[in-house]
């Protein structure tokens, strides 16, 4: 891989419909499609907030193995150029994000769903852009209001929510791949992907499982970028 290959916002974005496809749709003799990896914890109670609890502390641990980095091959293959261990991450937290989507009940064909799920694993507030159109979230936000969000609004998040994932690992909206691989393997051996997936996994469940949306801006806190938010204030 050369070290001067980069990732921009839109290829980000692009690795992350390839991941949501894969992650709903399942990969053969890896991981089974979404409805199948939720019934394994569904049939075993009638209690969907207990099952959705159990998956997301399986998943907790799972993403922070030290072979998760190898263990997906080359089963993983994306329309942008990514490392086989961060690849393998994104691929977990966003399943594990993806099910309790599922298990909440909601539509993982919806766009809006769709963009809820990849602002789940950004950490990226949806608040701020759908007021904009005139839609209020709060706690208990009803399926048919998510519904409603037209697609400027989820334009604007996924723009955010590119600029984000690029901005977590580089600087300038850019990554530098090459020097990417030796950091992140490191945190893949340790407690930082522990600590990011459970944030990510507490972000789901409130989110998909309890319906509330409130306080979502606290996901970003100091990480959001003052020139996110000017940008959609000047927009």
């Amino acid at each position: 891989m050369s070290k001067t290959a980069v990732l921009t916002s839109d290829g980000m974005l692009k690795a992350l419909d390839a991941l949501y496809q894969k992650s709903c749709e399942g990969i053969q003799n890896v991981s089974p499609p979404i409805d199948q990896f939720a019934y394994d914890y569904l049939s075993k109670t009638l209690d969907r907030k207990a099952a959705a609890k159990s998956m997301l502390k399986t998943q907790i641990a799972k993403c922070t193995t030290s072979g998760i980095a190898t263990g997906f091959g080359g089963a993983i293959t994306l329309p942008v150029t990514i490392p086989a261990n961060i690849g393998s991450v994104l691929y977990v937290q966003m399943r594990m994000i993806a099910c309790a989507a599922y298990m909440g009940g909601y539509d993982l064909h919806s766009d809006q769903v769709q963009t809820f799920v990849y602002a789940c694993l950004a950490g990226v507030s949806v608040n701020e852009v759908v007021k904009k159109f005139g839609i209020q979230f709060g706690q208990k936000v009803a399926m048919a209001g998510i519904k409603k969000i037209p697609g400027k609004a989820l334009t604007k998040i996924n723009q955010r929510i590119g600029f984000r994932l690029v901005t977590k690992f580089g600087e300038k909206g850019l990554v530098n791949l090459g020097k990417m691989v030796p950091v992140v393997g490191a945190a893949i051996n340790g407690g930082l992907d522990f600590a990011e997936t459970k944030i990510i996994a507490n972000r789901a469940y409130k989110m998909f499982l309890e319906g509330d949306f409130s306080d979502d801006e606290k996901m970003v806190k100091d990480t959001v970028l003052d020139a996110e938010i000017k940008e959609i204030k000047e927009d």
